[in-house]
């Protein structure tokens, strides 16, 4: 036996003989590491969970009670953003940042919801939302003026920026602290995509 064919087989019992830890494991399908991570607004020692959602998306308004739900028990030092996507309507996207920039976004988030999932009220013109919102006690022209504002469009800038960054290519999603993905269409239900944030968080409080 020449030395060069030894030397094969030598390197391939090496491979064989690898402990199973050294082995690379499969990534699980329920979630995704993001790469590079991403930053969090959430503070040190706390845990971001961000939801990326688009008021147009009817699997969105589906995920919102169980996700409020949810939510209603985090821990003190997990956090939960909503960054709405300019996904199909930009328009949507500019609503739900003028409502946060308002401080409404909370209280209106689930009339929002309502008027285009029920009432078949899309919403879609800054006219249309200025009437809507103006029926739950918000002027009209303070609407429209924060609509258009420089403050709005950079918010809409900070979010794409953070869904590219994440690699979102559908709603809803919802990352962990920068470092993972997942989604109702990846664990295979609001509830279990839920799961897996509570392991990711976990595990990400384990870290700090």
């Amino acid at each position: 036996m020449n030395r060069l064919l030894q030397l094969i087989l030598a390197l391939a019992a090496a491979s064989i003989a690898l402990p199973a830890a050294a082995q690379p494991k499969p990534e699980d399908a329920s979630y995704r590491a993001v790469n590079p991570p991403q930053p969090t607004e959430a503070g040190p020692g706390k845990v971001e969970v961000v939801e990326f959602f688009w008021y147009g998306c009817p699997h969105c308004y589906t995920l919102e009670p169980v996700l409020r739900d949810w939510a209603s028990k985090l821990p003190p030092d997990v956090t939960l953003r909503k960054v709405h996507v300019p996904f199909r309507e930009v328009r949507h996207q500019q609503l739900y940042y003028t409502l946060e920039v308002m401080g409404k976004a909370d209280e209106l988030n689930d009339k929002v919801f309502n008027a285009i999932h029920q009432e078949r009220n899309p919403l879609n013109t800054p006219e249309r939302m200025a009437d809507f919102v103006s029926k739950h006690g918000i002027d009209r022209q303070k609407f429209l003026d924060t609509y258009g504002s420089f403050t709005v469009r950079t918010r809409m800038s900070r979010a794409n920026q953070l869904a590219d960054g994440y690699k979102i290519d559908g709603v809803p999603a919802l990352g962990v602290n920068g470092k993972y993905l997942t989604a109702p269409s990846m664990a295979g239900s609001n509830l279990a995509a839920l799961q897996v944030v509570d392991k990711l968080v976990a595990r990400e409080r384990k870290a700090n």
